[in-house]
C-alpha cells in the first residue's frame, strides 16, 4: 500500500467566478478565495482544485486561455495569485490548476499566427484541412451550434480542428514544439509552488493526423474515439517523465471515453502517466443512451449506482487509485441529482451524500456550496443562461424545428448551469457574493438556510455534519486505505458496505430513499460488538445484533469488533 498526501487529501473545488466578489463587478476573484481561506481550511479539506484564473475571453467560462501564463483581468493579477498561494500555504492548504491543452483560444498568439498564412512557423501548433481537399471527415463537436468540429477558415482557405467550441482551436500535440512549450509552462506553474494539476480532457490529446473516416454517429462513439488516439500513452508519459516527475505533486485527468477495462493503462503506477482520472460513467447514469447532456426518462437505479462504484473500487483493487466525485462545474448539483432536495429530504440528502464519499477508497472532491447543501437552480428562461453548452444546445433545437419545451425542461436538471450559480454566504442580497449585479443570477433559496452564515453555528446544519465527516476519514485510515465490500447490490434502498483495513473493520449503511426501510446485514458479516460513529440524525432502531430501522436518507457509520 502505498500512502500518499494526494491519497489521503479531501478535495475542495473553486469556480473562482462564483466564488467571491471584492471588486464590486459582479465577478467572483482571486481575493474573494483570499478573505475566504480561513473558512475552506475550517471544512477539514487539504487541497484546493481552482478551475481556470488564466487570461481568457470567456468564451467558454476560462476554458478558452489566451495566454497561459498570464491571470484573467476579471479575477485579478499575477501578484493576487502568489499572495493566495501563499495564503494557503500558511494554512497548509495544497493548490491544484485547471491545466487545459487539447486546445487553447482562437485568440491565443500560436492560433493568431497560425491562421495568419500556411507558411507561417506556427501553422503545424493546430489541426488544419485545406479546403481543396474537400469536406473533412465527420468529427463531433460538443459546443457547436451544427455539432460539426471543423471550422472553415477563409484567410487560408481551410478548415480548423476543434472538439469544442469554434473559439477552441485544438492543439497538435504530433508536433514536438507544442509539447515543449506545454512543458515548459507547466515548469512555470510548479516553480511557483503548486502542487498538481487537472487535466481537461487530457486522452483527447492524441489524434490520427491523417483524420479518417470513422465508424461513429452518436456522441459517445465519437467521445470513445477521441480518447483512444495513437499515441496518447506515450504522450502521457512523457509529460510526466519531463514534468510531473519532477515535483512532488500529483496529476488527475477528465477522462471521457475511458472505459473501465483501460483503466490501468493511464494510473497504474508503473505506467507513470497520471495518479488518478475521472471516469464518466456515473456522470452517464441519468442521460440517455448515446447522449451526452439529455436526461433520460426513467430514474436512475440504486443498484445501477452502486454498480458503477463497486466496478471502479474493484479496478483500482490491487493497482492504481480512483478518484470519488458526484458534481462538478460540469454537472448538476449533487444533492439535486443523487439525493433528494425538497424541503424534507434535503438535509439528510446531503449529509448522507457526504457520508457516501467520505467512507468510500479513493481521493474525494466536493465542490463549492456542496458542503452547504446547494441545490439546481433550475432556470427556465433561456435569457438566465450564460453557458455556450446550453445556449447552442438550444439554438441547434430551434434550427432543426425540435421541441424547445422538452428541451428546457430537461436543462433545469442536466445544464452545467445548476453548479454555477453563485456561492451563498449569507442572507443579504445575492447572496453575500457580491454588492453589484452578479453574471449569473443567485438560487434564491439562499433566503432558506441554504447559506454558511446560517448554517455556520448550527449544531445539526449540513455544513457542521461535513466538518464532523472530514475529521473522521482523517481520523481512520481504513475509511481511506481499506477493502470495500459491497453487501446486497441489488437492493434499491440501502447502499451497505464495509471497509476493512487490518483489524479496523467499518460498517456503512445509507438509505437512498423517502422511506424508513428495515435492513438485516448478510449473514457472513460478522461481529459481536458495533459503536456508532456518527450519523445524520437519530437513529430509529438498532438495537439488535445485525438489524436496523434507517430513516428517510440516514447514513450512519458503525466500527464493528469481533
Amino acid at each position: 500500500m502505498n500512502q500518499t498526501w494526494w491519497k489521503e487529501g479531501i478535495v475542495y473545488q473553486i469556480y473562482p467566478r462564483s466564488f467571491k466578489d471584492t471588486t464590486g463587478n459582479g465577478i467572483g476573484d482571486l481575493q474573494g478565495i483570499i478573505e475566504k481561506l480561513d473558512y475552506i481550511a475550517s471544512l477539514g479539506v487539504d487541497i484546493i482544485w481552482l478551475n481556470p484564473v488564466y487570461d481568457s475571453p470567456n468564451d467558454d467560462n476560462g476554458y478558452d486561455i489566451r495566454d497561459y501564463r498570464t491571470i484573467m483581468t476579471e479575477f485579478g493579477t499575477m501578484a493576487d495569485f502568489d499572495q493566495l498561494l501563499a495564503g494557503m500555504k500558511a494554512l497548509n492548504l495544497r493548490l491544484v490548476m485547471d491545466l487545459v491543452v487539447n486546445h487553447c483560444s482562437d485568440e491565443h498568439e500560436w492560433f493568431q499566427q497560425s491562421r495568419s498564412s500556411r507558411e507561417n512557423p506556427y501553422r503545424d501548433y493546430f489541426h488544419w484541412w485545406p479546403a481543396e481537399k474537400g469536406t473533412p471527415p465527420k468529427r463531433w463537436s460538443y459546443f457547436d451550434v451544427e455539432e460539426n468540429a471543423w471550422q472553415y477558415d477563409a484567410q487560408t482557405d481551410a478548415y480548423y480542428l476543434h472538439y469544442f467550441a469554434v473559439k477552441q482551436p485544438d492543439l497538435k500535440w504530433e508536433n514536438p514544439q507544442v509539447r515543449s512549450e506545454i512543458y515548459e509552462m507547466m515548469h512555470f506553474w510548479f516553480q511557483k509552488g503548486v502542487d498538481g494539476f487537472r487535466m481537461d480532457v487530457i486522452p483527447f490529446i492524441s489524434k490520427d493526423t491523417t483524420y479518417p473516416e470513422i465508424d461513429a454517429t452518436e456522441p459517445h462513439e465519437f467521445i470513445a474515439y477521441y480518447a483512444n488516439g495513437p499515441k496518447v500513452h506515450e504522450y502521457l508519459n512523457e509529460l510526466n517523465r519531463e514534468v510531473i516527475s519532477k515535483y512532488d505533486a500529483f496529476t488527475v485527468g477528465e477522462g471521457p471515453g475511458i472505459h473501465i477495462d483501460q483503466a490501468l493503462d493511464f494510473v497504474h503506477e508503473d505506467r507513470k502517466e497520471m495518479d488518478m482520472f475521472f471516469h464518466f460513467d456515473l456522470m452517464s447514469l441519468d442521460r440517455k443512451p448515446g447522449e451526452v447532456f439529455t436526461m433520460r426518462e426513467d430514474r436512475w437505479k440504486l443498484s445501477e449506482f452502486k454498480k458503477v462504484f463497486s466496478d471502479w473500487d474493484a479496478a483500482f483493487a490491487k493497482a492504481g487509485w480512483g478518484s470519488l466525485f458526484l458534481a462538478n462545474h460540469d454537472f448538476p448539483r449533487s444533492v439535486s441529482r443523487w439525493g433528494n432536495d425538497s424541503p424534507e429530504h434535503w438535509k439528510n440528502s446531503a449529509t448522507l451524500l457526504h457520508t457516501f464519499l467520505l467512507t468510500m477508497r479513493g481521493t474525494p472532491y466536493f465542490y463549492q456550496g456542496d458542503e452547504i447543501g446547494m441545490t439546481n437552480v433550475r432556470f427556465t428562461d433561456i435569457q438566465d443562461y450564460r453557458d455556450i453548452n446550453t445556449i447552442n444546445r438550444y439554438e441547434n433545437v430551434k434550427n432543426n424545428g425540435g421541441d424547445l419545451n422538452a428541451f428546457m425542461e430537461s436543462e433545469q436538471h442536466a445544464a452545467r448551469e445548476n453548479a454555477r450559480t453563485p456561492m451563498h454566504w449569507d442572507i443579504t442580497p445575492n447572496a453575500g457574493f457580491t454588492k453589484a449585479t452578479p453574471w449569473i443570477r443567485v438560487n434564491p433559496n439562499y433566503k432558506n438556510g441554504v447559506s454558511v452564515a446560517h448554517q455556520e453555528d448550527e449544531e445539526y446544519s449540513v455544513l457542521s455534519y461535513f466538518r464532523k465527516i472530514t475529521i473522521v476519514r482523517k481520523s481512520n485510515p481504513a475509511l481511506v486505505y481499506g477493502a470495500y465490500e459491497c453487501l446486497d447490490l441489488d437492493h434499491e434502498q440501502i447502499y451497505a458496505y464495509t471497509r476493512t483495513l487490518g483489524n479496523d473493520r467499518f460498517l456503512i449503511l445509507l438509505n437512498f430513499s423517502d422511506d424508513t426501510v428495515n435492513y438485516t446485514v448478510p449473514s457472513h458479516i460478522t461481529y459481536n460488538r458495533k459503536v456508532k460513529v456518527i450519523a445524520n440524525g437519530r437513529i430509529l432502531d438498532d438495537q439488535t445484533y445485525r438489524e436496523f430501522m434507517l430513516g428517510a436518507w440516514q447514513a450512519v457509520v458503525y466500527k464493528i469488533e469481533d
